[in-house]
């Protein structure tokens, strides 16, 4: 025993700036999905950016469209998840690894168990759309790489929240392109899907470390004599 604190996986400089950010980050999950239960047409705000009802990218950006696409299907989420535990596992520890894996797992459970209570669809009845799953992984994988770093390097409030935010917009934005550009969610479905990363992730980073900590002292309660 070293005597020094487990490392969290929730930076204490981000906890209250990224438990703001998950509440309102739900807020706009719920009143989207409010909103859009139960449609199955673009709204409004969709029609702003594209008319999102077909498969409208060509060559040459088709290819980079399907190959982002990949990495939301089952095959590529598995492959970035287990690329990224393992890393995690080998370098920063057990509770970075376990962090990536119920941080993706939640956020991915979270969006699929939303699907079918909003209903909204496109292309048919039997493709529900809202929100959009592909994006709300992606964005909680890339969230949750930028947290780990940003503990990693030991960076501020200002530096890391720049860092977090900055990876969740790249990350959203390329796969919500990759998605409207197929024609497989209305751009609503994509900011629903980005959102729920915003929400889950730091619940899950908050829940990971809370669990660790108890085990740690209860490991460290068990290894102290009885007083007598």
């Amino acid at each position: 025993m070293t005597g020094r604190p487990a490392p969290t996986v929730l930076p204490s400089s981000l906890r209250a700036w990224l438990g703001l950010v998950a509440v309102l980050a739900a807020l706009v999950v719920i009143a989207l999905g409010v909103l859009y239960a139960g449609h199955s047409e673009p709204g409004t705000v969709d029609r702003w950016f594209v008319d999102p009802t077909a498969d409208s990218v060509r060559p040459p950006w088709r290819r980079p469209a399907l190959a982002t696409d990949f990495l939301g299907e089952p095959a590529g989420s598995a492959t970035l998840v287990v690329a990224a535990g393992t890393g995690c596992l080998l370098r920063l520890g057990r509770r970075a690894a376990v962090f990536v894996v119920a941080g993706a797992g939640l956020t991915v459970v979270t969006a699929t168990l939303l699907k079918p209570l909003v209903g909204r669809t496109i292309h048919g009845a039997d493709n529900l759309s809202y929100p959009s799953g592909h994006t709300a992984f992606v964005t909680a994988l890339a969230l949750m790489v930028a947290l780990l770093a940003t503990g990693r390097l030991g960076l501020g409030r200002t530096a890391g929240a720049s860092l977090v935010l900055g990876a969740a917009l790249v990350a959203g934005a390329a796969m919500g392109w990759a998605q409207v550009a197929l024609g497989a969610h209305y751009p609503t479905d994509v900011l629903g899907g980005w959102c729920t990363a915003l929400a889950v992730v730091p619940a899950s980073a908050w829940l990971v470390d809370r669990t660790a900590d108890r085990l740690v002292d209860r490991r460290a309660d068990a290894g102290r004599p009885e007083r007598r």
